[in-house]
């Protein structure tokens, strides 16, 4: 598993070779996974669809996933 944190500095194409790494296939046949980590309404929102667009038409299948989906509805605060 790979975890990008800051994807907007260096090129779709190092990238993409990064993704290649990180999901060759495995001896034992375990499936790789690898995540980058956008901010919501910022410039990397636009660099990540880019992005994206580059990665599928290279052939790699993504899906993306908000922050609210993965961690549940958000708790009312009490002030």
């Amino acid at each position: 598993m790979a975890i990008q944190v800051s994807g907007t500095f260096g090129s779709r194409q190092e990238e993409a070779q990064r993704l290649g790494r990180v999901l060759r296939p495995k001896a034992d046949g375990r499936q790789a996974h690898f995540y980058t980590v956008v901010s919501r309404d910022t410039i990397d929102t636009e660099y990540a669809a880019h992005r994206q667009r580059f990665l599928a038409e290279q052939g790699y299948a993504y899906t993306i996933v908000d922050a609210d989906d993965v961690l549940g509805p958000k708790l009312p605060t009490v002030d």
